[in-house]
């Protein structure tokens, strides 16, 4: 057999930011073993990726837990890769001029209705306004008065202090407290067509580019730092500290209820209008 029949190409879809480049690492740069398989990057903001994974477009893709509720007939959840908050998450902002306002009479920023973030908002209080805006801009927007509060995720969870904003709620404190769980954000899925046996193969390469960029965390965030937006080391180091961890390279039994709780209750309130197949790849 010859080598170009022999190998295959796999689209892998995620975010240009700094915690999915980390994630990427050694994949990106070939510092692993990859057998048959040649991995294709795809760098798309994740409103792009949840679209596209509707339409079933890329072989592996980032996604928001809200989002995979959509596409769970099409794509299974890998066992590892997600972005998951214990005890922290996207957090809702506000000006000193709204700040003792209720959050159902404020018209709030999100980063769009597919995010877990607007699904965890929901869940706290079912009826506000909202408009979907950028999440690298919502902090401006909310500055500009163009709405009264906004919906953080990313980095901006950071430094919106900076801006003079302040925390009306942190969505992950909220969902800990009521749960006793961490909050899911966002996870890697894969196309079941692609059959069990790949899918388990290519499972346990992302699996080894995760384990090496948290063994080799200086050179994979040097690696990321393209990615971060301008952040300083120190605050792009943190981010990625928050959203790489533990939970990332396995779920853990904890992790997998904290999925299935989310979606569930999605599901359970309306705002998830159909049942979710939650599976992962083993």
């Amino acid at each position: 057999m010859t080598k170009s029949s022999s190998t295959r190409t796999i689209t892998l879809a995620h975010s240009p930011d700094s915690d999915d480049a980390f994630m990427h690492y050694a994949l990106a740069t070939n510092k692993i073993e990859t057998g048959r398989y040649r991995f294709k990057h795809v760098l798309k903001d994740i409103q792009t990726l949840n679209e596209a994974a509707r339409q079933g477009v890329y072989d592996i893709t980032a996604i928001s837990f809200h989002a995979y509720a959509y596409v769970s007939d099409k794509y299974a959840l890998l066992p590892h890769g997600a972005s998951i908050g214990d005890g922290y998450g996207p957090i809702l902002v506000t000006t000193e001029q709204h700040k003792d306002r209720a959050i159902k009479d404020l018209k709030i920023a999100i980063p769009g209705t597919m995010t877990s973030a607007y699904l965890a908002l929901k869940l706290y209080e079912p009826d506000f306004q909202y408009e979907v805006v950028a999440f690298d801009e919502i902090i401006n927007h909310v500055k500009a008065g163009k709405s009264e509060a906004g919906l953080l995720i990313h980095e901006g969870q950071l430094f919106y202090e900076d801006y003079n904003l302040l925390k009306v709620l942190d969505l992950g404190e909220w969902w800990k407290s009521k749960t006793d769980l961490p909050l899911p954000m966002g996870g890697n899925v894969i196309k079941r067509d692609l059959g069990t046996d790949a899918m388990r193969e290519i499972s346990d390469y992302l699996h080894q580019s995760i384990k090496y960029s948290m063994e080799h965390r200086e050179d994979a965030l040097a690696y990321a730092m393209q990615f971060a937006r301008d952040m300083k080391t120190d605050l792009a180091d943190r981010f990625v500290r928050m959203w790489v961890n533990d939970l990332t390279l396995d779920y853990t039994a904890r992790g997998r209820e904290a999925v299935r709780r989310f979606l569930k209750e999605g599901v359970e309130s309306g705002i998830i209008t159909n049942e979710v197949q939650v599976d992962f790849v083993e």
